[in-house]
């Protein structure tokens, strides 16, 4: 699969060749434009357990399916923020775990579905759930993306990673994290940093150079009051 990321990283668009019976998988609303293939919509890998799991996940219930007809065809895709798109080479047994939101497409062969963070979710400030990305049927490559560009990050053993909960976009399964803070409980009053993710482990973590929700916050005092206030 012959694949090519314009625009990056702010506005990135991810295009995709497909040849005679070849597909790819990408969220519903992703296509901008296609040519040559067939798409259908479908709950994609894990039936209807797997479309409800994606949905608690953050994601959509539904995936759309793009198949090169013909003499084949080719898709763009982009997701809804203005930002990078990133992929990964899923090896078999290999997981690779993505935040709420963050997930684009995927080859055929890579099912997805959702990895409860139990408590450690209701204090991260993020959701409960990570999508979790995994091969069937040999290699496989996942896309990404996220809000700003993309700066993958190595986790060395020994080492201890801090990650805002904020910028995290993905990390590989080889790597463990505890959520925490920075400080004492004065600087995550008035410090300006919130909750964040301590990795450690022989892995890679993936963050993102902008925080959607710093954003929504900045522009709230300008959204319209209600009841004529």
């Amino acid at each position: 699969m012959r694949t090519s990321i314009e625009f990056d990283p702010s506005y990135s668009l991810l295009t995709v060749e497909l040849d005679p019976g070849e597909s790819i998988k990408a969220e519903t609303g992703a296509m901008v434009a296609q040519a040559g293939v067939n798409m259908k919509t479908g709950m994609g890998g894990g039936g209807l357990f797997g479309g409800i799991r994606r949905m608690i996940g953050g994601e959509s219930f539904f995936l759309n399916t793009f198949t090169g007809e013909g003499s084949g065809g080719w898709v763009s895709l982009a997701p809804p923020s203005p930002g990078d798109i990133g992929s990964f080479d899923l090896q078999p047994g290999a997981n690779l775990f993505i935040q709420s939101s963050s997930f684009l497409a995927c080859t055929e062969n890579v099912q997805t579905d959702t990895q409860f963070q139990g408590f450690r979710g209701f204090f991260s400030g993020e959701s409960l759930f990570f999508i979790r990305a995994y091969a069937e049927r040999g290699l496989g490559t996942v896309f990404y993306n996220s809000y700003g560009a993309i700066k993958q990050v190595p986790v060395t053993p020994g080492q201890e990673l801090v990650v805002d909960t904020g910028h995290l976009v993905a990390f590989s399964d080889d790597v463990e994290y505890s959520i925490g803070k920075v400080g004492g409980i004065g600087s995550l009053i008035a410090g300006g940093e919130g909750l964040v993710m301590r990795f450690r482990g022989n892995g890679d973590v993936w963050v993102q150079s902008r925080n959607l929700a710093s954003l929504a916050d900045k522009l709230v005092p300008f959204l319209p009051k209600t009841g004529g206030n």
